[in-house]
């Protein structure tokens, strides 16, 4: 008798410890599911996305932290309206007058800068406007004579980054841009450059895009480095009292955007492939 209910016992621990076995391992799937589940919107303009920064970046993050971020690339006013919305959790752009004022409206927390990187104006390889020769690195010059010449031009049209800047340098150049040679597309980054390249027009583009399609276009770099031609990145927290977001995801990847680790990617982006860094970190973040 005593033997069987030492039996009987040995049989219930055993069965104990399986079950906690199974506890344990189930435990430990949901840990790892909550962890997989944690996600956010990022919207962006179409430059980070068309030049390849974002799926360099994002794995990265995602290793960091656990958090799965989908992309939704527009143009920066397009991006901007996402976030006043409440249709996305954080905001990376590049159209800082834009952004100021978003913030300041209150449908943003703070702002940080976090890259930059330069337009250029690109255009056919022939140059008909001899724009290389002419005006190499003045922006005001060049649209002149693109105006003046009225050489085909492809805008962006989306009120992005890029065609607030575009728009910026047309006023200060005094021109209107308008006629059959002004064609406003209304389309990102990528596809302009593959419209101006069947067109054989010029256009104005950041060097980070140019550079990760210059392979499959014919196009070249015209006008550079001209002080008007300056792009800055900023990396925006909504503000949760507006709209609902995943407040605690968002200020994860602001954080790690603006962090030394998340800098030094930045800056290595594009330098293996290119010889040169597509974007140049510069964050200077007063917490």
């Amino acid at each position: 008798m005593k033997r069987k209910g030492t039996i009987l016992l040995s049989v219930l621990l055993a069965l104990s410890l399986v079950g906690c076995s199974k506890a344990d391992s189930n435990s430990s799937k949901s840990d790892t599911s909550t962890k997989e589940a944690r996600s956010m919107i990022l919207a962006t303009t179409t430059s980070t996305q068309d030049s390849g920064l974002l799926d360099y970046l994002l794995p990265e993050f995602k290793k960091d932290t656990g958090i799965d971020v989908k992309v939704v690339a527009k143009g920066t006013g397009e991006a901007l309206k996402l976030g006043q919305n409440g249709d996305a959790d954080c905001l990376l752009v590049h159209a800082k007058a834009q952004e100021e004022a978003f913030i300041k409206n209150g449908f943003g927390l703070y702002r940080y800068d976090v890259m930059y990187n330069d337009f250029i104006l690109v255009g056919p390889k022939e140059d008909p406007v001899k724009i290389k020769e002419k005006a190499p690195n003045d922006a005001l010059q060049a649209l002149k004579l693109i105006s003046s010449s009225k050489a085909p031009f492809i805008s962006r049209g989306d009120e992005s980054g890029t065609h607030t800047k575009e728009k910026g340098i047309w006023k200060n150049a005094a021109i209107e841009p308008k006629g059959d040679w002004y064609i406003s597309a209304g389309k990102g980054m990528g596809a302009v450059l593959q419209m101006a390249d069947e067109k054989k027009a010029y256009t104005l583009t950041d060097r980070a895009t140019y550079l990760s399609m210059k392979d499959k276009l014919q196009l070249e770099i015209v006008t550079e480095k001209s002080k008007d031609l300056y792009n800055q990145y900023g990396v925006i927290m909504i503000n949760p009292e507006k709209n609902k977001i995943k407040e605690k995801e968002a200020k994860e990847f602001i954080d790690w955007m603006v962090s030394e680790k998340g800098q030094k990617f930045i800056g290595e982006y594009g330098k293996e492939k290119y010889g040169q860094s597509l974007f140049i970190p510069n964050a200077n973040v007063k917490k």
